[in-house]
C-alpha cells in the first residue's frame, strides 16, 4: 500500500506500506477518495511533536468504507463517510465531560500522524467507527465533504467552547479557514455582535460573507 510518510524530522516521502489488517469490533477502515494538508503535518514534519519514523501523514480525510468490525452499526462497506481529525474513543472521563481531544489524555484524541499512522494512504484505520465516521449525503461531494474534517469542525469547536451567551459580542482574531469557520459558528450559536480581525482584503470579505458584523485591521 502506498502512503506518504515523515520519514524523520524534516524528511517526507512516499513508501511501500503493508496492508491493513482487518478492522476490530468497533473500527473501519477506509479508503481515501480525498485528503487536505494541514498546517499541522507542516509542524509535525518539523519537529513540533519529536521525532516520527515512517509514520503516514495526514489527519483530514473523506473515503469509502471497505470493512467494518462486527459491532458497527452506523456505517457500513459502501458508505461514503468524513472521518475527523479527533477520533477519541468517546467513553473515557474526558470524553465524557466533553473534552474529546483530550481523550485518554493531553491531546489523546488525535491520533492520525501522531499515534498511529494517518490518511495519506491508499487506505487507513477509523477506531470507534460508529461515533468517528460520518456518512455523506448524495448531494455532497468529497471535494466539499473533506473541509468537514478539521477546518470546519476546529472552528465550530472554538466557538462551541467560548461558552457564547445568545447576543454576546465575540472577537475572532485572525480569519483563516479555521477562523473563518469560528466566525460561522459564532453566527450560528446566536452571538449578537461577531468582529472579525484580519488584513488581508480578500479574509475580509471571506469573513463579512460567514457572518462577521464588523471587520477591523490588526493595526486598527
Amino acid at each position: 500500500m502506498r502512503a506518504f510518510v515523515m520519514k524523520r524530522i524534516g524528511e517526507v516521502g512516499f513508501a511501500d506500506k503493508p496492508e491493513i489488517p482487518p478492522p476490530g469490533p468497533e473500527d473501519a477502515i477506509v479508503r481515501t477518495t480525498r485528503a487536505l494538508v494541514c498546517t499541522s503535518d507542516c509542524h509535525t514534519v518539523g519537529g513540533a511533536i519529536g521525532e516520527r519514523e515512517d509514520i503516514t501523514l495526514g489527519h483530514e480525510a473523506v473515503g469509502v468504507v471497505e470493512a467494518v468490525g462486527s459491532a458497527v452499526t452506523r456505517v457500513r462497506a459502501g458508505d461514503r463517510v468524513a472521518v475527523n481529525a479527533i477520533t477519541p474513543c468517546w467513553r473515557c472521563e474526558n470524553c465524557q465531560r466533553g473534552f474529546p481531544s483530550q481523550c485518554g489524555g493531553p491531546l489523546g484524541g488525535w491520533r492520525f500522524a501522531n499515534t498511529k499512522d494517518g490518511v495519506f494512504a491508499e487506505k487507513f484505520h477509523v477506531n470507534a467507527a460508529d461515533a468517528n465516521c460520518c456518512p455523506i449525503p448524495d448531494a455532497v461531494s468529497d471535494d466539499a465533504a473533506v473541509y468537514t474534517c478539521d477546518m470546519m469542525s476546529t472552528g465550530f469547536a472554538g466557538a462551541e467552547f467560548a461558552a457564547i451567551p445568545l447576543g454576546g459580542t465575540v472577537v475572532v482574531v485572525a480569519q483563516g479557514p479555521v477562523g473563518l469557520m469560528a466566525t460561522a459558528g459564532a453566527k450560528l450559536l446566536g452571538a449578537g455582535l461577531v468582529i472579525a480581525v484580519e488584513g488581508m482584503d480578500d479574509r475580509q470579505t471571506l469573513a463579512r460573507h460567514f457572518g462577521a458584523d464588523e471587520v477591523i485591521a490588526p493595526g486598527e
